[in-house]
């Protein structure tokens, strides 16, 4: 009986000591109090509250149910990303909880599998030191992107839009808010309401209220009230952003701060979006200051994203705007749990891993760091003044995202720049290659400062992408896949020299490699370099920051077929030499790949020659492009077998047998011909506009033209989320135009007019005003009067002026700047245009911009 009794108590001890070692993670800050200047602050410490990380759902809905039917475990699939989370640099993190999956529809909670896995993330998450802000009240169904199913929760029974004014629904939450807090984690042993790495709760999720300011007064002073009738001293949070109006009415209940969120390119693009969108994130204003300053209040970021952008440079352009704002913690929306990111399901506008975004999640680790280090209101100017901040950088045209401290450099892609200190450089992370790193793969690299003459080396593998990550997706569908390859690799570090050794160290690693000079091979995995001579005073299981030094993680390599994707040109300019690009990425190296096809002057066969990573490209000489059509096929030979492309069919093009007659086609026309930067029969969907009803593709008289119709009621539509925002009779959108021009640049500097036909759709001429928006921001445009008569109207470029640049696409949420403000002085230049805006507003007299407008396109041209 003594032995039996000595066990759960020695059981008990041990739990406690568990316990104890997570607490110290929290470095003993405890509690978070807001001061009288709105600025969170560690209670025991009195030092600002500052983080940033990601949102990300393993737990719950789809990405749970993802991992159950892929037979993955959720909980290794956690703690695979958590390693991730330590390797970026994140320190918090943000979810709203799917109440639905873990409620009745009284509000009392179930202790179920989806709250487990959630407590055991929330555990793992505080043994890596990472706080977390947590947002109690989705309101969401349990679905998206599948079909909601039958969730036994309150928010599945009256929906968003109920439970902000039933009387049974409030109570709901209040009861569940109640004992959402109350809840005592099995893994730690502490309730939320106590859980010292929660820095703060939100309330809930995005609630868009409506009715008058007492009930919305009334409605969080119910959910604050029920909060902290368990006790909690956590800050509360009410988000702010989706009804700007009732700022007064959430501090009045009981908020002792606002959430917002960003999305600069709007969301739900379908592709991804080109030309430079720093315009859109030039800052972060907030019309409504005063009213946060008078109550005291908090601010944070709960969610952020630059949606349907494959880009990185964007990232540390966002979190310096919120810095300036006054934003303490961000967190980024979401992170693809490592399993789903092949298919890129759970938000399709929305893509970020570190394993198969390695770039972008680059920019994220460099956030972490203007979270962390750039002060709070710091003024950095306007665009493009504010492209250089502090220690970081910032370049559209390179797809750079730049950190350079003491100690740090961190980069997102090839960079000329050397580190500020090469002295006392300790951690580097990169993408490409720099003065110090080189590198031909496509994953992110990292190399940290073990001791004098030691460094860590992790290797990720190649990440490609082989289709339209924003599009409409599916887990039948690829949109990028893994590769782990031997790439070669340089290492420039005094500290390191010549002749270095490598030592794998990860589990199952038994690549072996030699140094010449700096240079050697590498496959991915976790390596030790060790200066030559130096003695070996480390060992594998040594703790790495809150890893292990052995510790790595990566998907195996997912490339089970070629992969080949090819974008031709549409229309180029004759008698000048075609440039061809292919990506190619297979398991084995192409033997060869080859351009044949034919045009007016006969046949052709041209070799595509490797030029980095998985890129070829093949010119085809000019004698060959005469006014006509030019038709080729991809064909690649691997393993002595031939594939053609774009029919993806093995065999040869040329073959008798070869029975898919599908090509790559691409229009070869005079020098004098007009270049059509729009045709609303191809290009009406890729419009950036905002939406509005009334909006339709018809067909015209004319055989193969279509008109788009582009009808509004109104030009000024009130905001339900702004109400107070003074009102802009503006109705603006604008189409990419690279692609159209790119194969006629040298067509370029001979046009002088730009024709837009269409037409006005009321019985009244319409000014339309339409610009070229440059790669740098700017704009410049002029005025058109469109009759209601289909006919062609006529702009000289040599005349036109600059005007306003409008934020397209339109940001979220709605009371960020409709107009960029800059300090661009460049010129006018066609060759450096990205995109036409046109402006329905400008021009028109006071005493109509009330009434109903609309316009018809049938094509913008230069001539």
């Amino acid at each position: 009986m003594k032995v039996n009794g000595i066990i759960p108590l020695v059981m008990a001890l041990c739990l406690g000591m568990f316990q104890w070692s997570l607490a110290q993670g929290t470095s003993q800050k405890s509690n978070v109090v807001i001061d009288g200047n709105g600025v969170m602050r560690w209670e025991s410490t009195k030092e600002e509250v500052f983080g940033f990380g990601v949102n990300y759902t393993v737990p719950f809905a789809h990405a749970y149910r993802s991992a159950k039917r892929m037979g993955i475990d959720p909980k290794k699939a956690i703690d695979s990303d958590i390693y991730h989370f330590t390797r970026l640099g994140f320190n918090l993190y943000r979810i709203h909880v799917w109440d639905t999956q873990i409620s009745d529809v009284e509000g009392n909670l179930l202790n179920n599998e989806y709250l487990e896995t959630f407590d055991y993330l929330l555990s793992k998450l505080k043994a890596h030191n990472i706080n977390y802000v947590i947002t109690p009240i989705a309101f969401w169904g349990d679905g998206w992107p599948e079909p909601d199913g039958d969730t036994p929760g309150f928010s599945h029974t009256y929906g968003k839009a109920e439970c902000l004014t039933n009387t049974e629904a409030i109570k709901a939450q209040q009861n569940y808010l109640f004992q959402f807090l109350n809840h005592v984690n099995p893994y730690t042993g502490v309730a939320y309401k106590d859980e010292p790495n929660i820095i703060a709760f939100e309330v809930s999720n995005e609630p868009h209220h409506q009715g008058t300011a007492a009930e919305v007064t009334a409605f969080v002073k119910g959910m604050v009230e029920a909060m902290r009738k368990t006790g909690t001293q956590k800050p509360i949070f009410y988000n702010m952003s989706h009804a700007v109006h009732f700022m007064d009415a959430y501090f009045e209940g009981g908020a002792q701060g606002g959430t917002f969120q960003w999305y600069p390119t709007g969301l739900g693009y379908g592709k991804e979006l080109f030309g430079n969108v720093l315009p859109n994130v030039n800052d972060y204003d907030m019309p409504f200051e005063e009213v946060i300053k008078k109550h005291h209040g908090a601010k944070l970021v709960y969610e952020f994203d630059a949606a349907d952008v494959g880009k990185s440079y964007v990232y540390p352009a966002m979190a310096r705007s919120f810095r300036s704002a006054g934003m303490q913690i961000g967190t980024h929306f979401a992170y693809d749990p490592t399993y789903l990111a092949y298919a890129n399901t759970e938000y399709n506008t929305h893509y970020m891993n570190l394993n198969y975004t390695p770039s972008k999640a680059l920019a994220l680790k460099i956030c972490s760091e203007v979270f962390h280090e750039i002060p709070l209101y710091a003024e950095f100017g306007k665009y493009p003044e504010n492209t250089s901040f502090g220690n970081f950088k910032i370049d559209y045209k390179t797809d750079l995202a730049e950190y350079s401290s003491e100690e740090k450099f961190f980069y997102t892609n090839t960079t000329s720049s050397t580190p500020r200190n090469l002295k006392k450089l300790e951690e580097i992370a990169g993408y490409g290659r720099s003065p110090i790193v080189a590198y031909d793969g496509l994953g992110a690299y990292f190399l940290d400062k073990i001791s004098k003459g030691v460094w860590r080396l992790e290797i990720q593998p190649d990440a490609i992408w082989v289709d339209n990550p924003f599009g409409k997706n599916s887990p039948k569908k690829t949109v990028a896949v893994i590769n782990w390859e031997t790439h070669s690799m340089s290492v420039d570090l005094k500290d390191l020299g010549e002749g270095f050794s490598i030592e794998a160290i990860n589990e199952g690693n038994g690549f072996q490699s030699q140094v010449s000079g700096k240079s050697f091979s590498i496959q991915p995995g976790t390596y030790i370099l060790s200066k030559k001579g130096t003695k070996k005073t480390w060992s594998v299981n040594d703790a790495f920051k809150t890893n292990k030094l052995n510790d790595f993680y990566a998907p195996k390599t997912t490339v089970d077929k070629p992969w080949l994707t090819h974008e031709p040109i549409k229309e180029v300019t004759g008698n000048t030499a075609l440039q061809l690009e292919v990506q190619y990425g297979a398991l084995n190296k192409p033997e060869s790949i080859q351009l044949q096809g034919y045009s007016s002057k006969g046949r052709f066969q041209v070799d595509f020659k490797n030029i980095q990573g998985y890129i070829y490209s093949a010119t085809l000489p000019s004698e060959y492009l005469q006014t006509g059509f030019v038709h080729y096929n991809i064909v690649v030979k691997s393993g002595g077998v031939f594939r053609s492309y774009p029919a993806d069919m093995e065999g040869k093009f040329l073959d008798w047998d070869f029975y898919d007659t599908e090509d790559y086609v691409v229009k070869v026309v005079p020098e004098s011909n007009p270049i059509y930067l729009f045709d609303a029969e191809e290009d009406t969907n890729d419009l950036v506009r905002p939406w509005r009803r009334g909006f339709k593709l018809v067909p015209t008289e004319e055989n193969g033209q279509s008109e788009c119709q582009m009808n509004l009621e109104q030009l000024f539509v009130e905001d339900s989320e702004n109400r107070d925002a003074p009102p802009i009779y503006d109705y603006s959108f604008k189409h990419f135009i690279i692609d159209e021009i790119d194969g006629r640049q040298s067509s370029l500097k001979d046009k002088t007019t730009l024709v837009f036909k269409g037409r006005s759709l009321t019985d009244k001429p319409l000014p339309l005003q339409i610009a070229f928006v440059m790669a740098d921001g700017s704009s410049y445009g002029g005025m058109l009067t469109l009759e209601p008569k289909m006919g062609d109207y006529t702009l000289l470029l040599s005349e036109l002026k600059p005007v306003k640049t409008v934020t397209l696409p339109r940001p979220y949420p709605s009371f960020l700047p409709y107009y960029l403000e800059h300090k661009i002085t460049t010129e006018f230049d066609i060759n450096n245009v990205e995109s036409l805006q046109f402006s329905i507003g400008p021009g028109i007299p006071e005493n109509q911009l009330q009434e109903p407008h609309g316009i018809g396109m049938v094509s913008v041209r230069l001539e």
